[in-house]
């Protein structure tokens, strides 16, 4: 894969929180840079099978997007995958107990293919670099320190 980067934070919140509050596609927008819509496409609470559509801005690129739950675990971990997508990415946070709050892991696997493929390292500094923000944006808000 072209892309396999993994970026943390540690919250000051248990993890039933901060699970609570990344896995809702209505907070998504306050805390994933560039996302410009996300609107759930199936009915009730995230479950396996779940799928939401996002639009985001990428590079001054208007990117359109789908991503379906594949696993999830309360408290503990969702992993999803993109089913409509420029290129195919998988991705998976993961929450865990830590002193003091929740260590929150997101890693983001995939990455365009072909001729594409070439720029990967490239693309990966930057998918690194966004992620490592947004996860700073998400401990914000649920710390309570949001701008």
């Amino acid at each position: 894969m072209a892309i396999d980067i993994t970026a943390e934070v540690t919250v000051n919140a248990p993890p039933a929180r901060v699970f609570a509050y990344a896995i809702d596609p209505a907070n998504e927008r306050e805390w994933i840079g560039g996302l410009v819509e996300s609107k759930p496409l199936s009915e009730g609470p995230i479950a396996a099978g779940s799928q939401v559509a996002r639009v985001a801005k990428f590079a001054g690129r208007r990117i359109e997007y789908v991503n379906e739950v594949t696993q999830i675990e309360p408290d503990a971990m969702l992993a999803m995958r993109s089913i409509k997508a420029p290129f195919p990415m998988q991705i998976t946070y993961r929450f865990e107990a830590v002193d003091g709050g929740t260590r929150m892991t997101n890693r983001v696997q995939g990455g365009p293919g072909g001729l594409m493929a070439l720029f990967g390292p490239l693309m990966a500094m930057g998918v690194k670099r966004n992620v490592s923000a947004d996860l700073r944006r998400l401990k914000a808000a649920v710390e309570g320190n949001a701008p």
